[in-house]
């Protein structure tokens, strides 16, 4: 059995026509309502006649056709034009005349191709029709009230049509936030790939290179390589940590997510600096303040700027004393890294731009501020303040 929450979800599963049925079949036992009988559209000034035999026929044409009002628009208004016209002519004056407004708004709204000749063809068919029936009538019916009838007609389309291009422009607007939404979520995958992966591969291949220069030093080659296999396990799980935000189950409980323990927070800071200054790099570490309890997105982004500016440093700027300071405050947290140009490394530690352009991103998203480049010695600083408790 159907409970009432499940009702709306097995209604929307059902075939378009079967759901547009009930409101045809509504009109025509309203129809046959004695208190109805003329409660119905009434064009010209036909006399009202009682039901005869074709009645049936008459009805049904113009109210079971509902059934298809939005899968064969076009189809639908023609058999109910036919059906209106012969209710009108035979004075019939049924409530199921009301079937022909209801069908204009249908095809206006759900009619894709031939709308013009449709509408055309429409208006073309309507004008026999009011001839006929002024012709028939005692001549009370003038001709403006024909015309407003036809208006009444008119604005019935102009409903359908605005309704089309009202879920159209919705549609547009759905599919240009899915695109953005894509976007932005490419984006955010890409600035992870090349925090962790640049970073642990630049490590690596530092250290693998020294490595060849150690073969008359067992003892410290043995070292570099357990340096490089632990930097390989790190890259490992940090690759897997993406890959399970990837899983369309991470966060609902039911994937492999364990919670939020594997995010980089700034007390990883020193793990990081120490890796570096084993790949051969000089760095000097000061971090003041204590973190907040609540700091959100800020040690995230606090630790990629750390990572990224190192990762250059180390790339580009091999062997030049590097500075980072850390400053935990009640509002925000800054974080400085500065490369000197005294070391042997020529090549400027500030990289591709790519890494940097992510971490402006990072930075402005949480409202924060951003800076890299050259100071005035020919050194090579990054700087940002990054705003506490932003959870975006």
């Amino acid at each position: 059995m159907i409970s009432p929450r499940q009702a709306p979800g097995w209604w929307h599963r059902l075939d378009v026509t079967v759901r547009d049925l009930p409101l045809g079949l509504l009109l025509l036992a309203g129809s046959f309502l004695p208190v109805l009988h003329d409660k119905g559209t009434q064009v010209g000034d036909l006399p009202t006649r009682p039901f005869d035999a074709l009645v049936i026929a008459v009805l049904g044409l113009e109210c079971l056709p509902l059934a298809v009002r939005r899968r064969w628009p076009a189809v639908s208004l023609a058999l109910v034009c036919l059906g209106f016209a012969v209710d009108q002519l035979r004075g019939y004056h049924s409530l199921a005349s009301t079937a022909l407004p209801i069908a204009l708004i249908s095809t206006g709204a759900h009619l894709e191709r031939h709308r013009r000749p449709a509408a055309l063809l429409f208006s073309v068919a309507y004008v026999p029709l009011a001839v006929a029936l002024h012709r028939l009538g005692s001549g009370g019916e003038k001709a403006s009230g024909f015309v407003t009838f036809y208006l009444a007609l008119v604005l019935a389309w102009g409903v359908g049509a605005w309704l089309r291009s009202t879920r159209a422009a919705e549609a547009d607007r759905r599919r240009r936030v899915a695109e953005e939404t894509r976007t932005a979520e490419r984006t955010r995958i890409a600035r992870e790939l090349h925090d962790v992966v640049t970073h642990h591969v630049t490590a690596m291949v530092v250290q693998a290179e020294a490595a060849r220069y150690l073969t008359a030093a067992p003892e410290r080659l043995d070292q570099t390589l357990t340096h490089v296999t632990d930097t390989g396990r790190r890259a490992i799980s940090d690759l897997r940590h993406l890959l399970d935000l990837l899983n369309p189950d991470h966060g609902t409980g039911t994937g492999t997510d364990t919670g939020g323990g594997r995010t980089p927070a700034a007390g990883r800071l020193r793990t990081l600096v120490e890796q570096t200054r084993r790949a051969g790099q000089p760095v000097e570490f000061a971090e003041e303040g204590t973190p907040a309890e609540s700091a959100g997105s800020a040690d995230l982004v606090a630790y990629r700027v750390v990572q990224e500016a190192l990762t250059n440093a180390l790339k580009y700027a091999h062997g030049s004393p590097t500075s980072v300071l850390v400053r935990h405050g009640e509002k925000e947290i800054t974080v400085e890294v500065g490369t000197d140009r005294s070391g042997p490394a020529t090549a400027s530690p500030g990289g591709s731009g790519r890494g940097l352009a992510g971490l402006r991103e990072r930075v402005a998203v949480l409202g924060g501020e951003f800076s890299a480049g050259r100071e005035a010695g020919g050194g090579f600083v990054v700087r940002a303040r990054i705003p506490v408790g932003n959870p975006a």
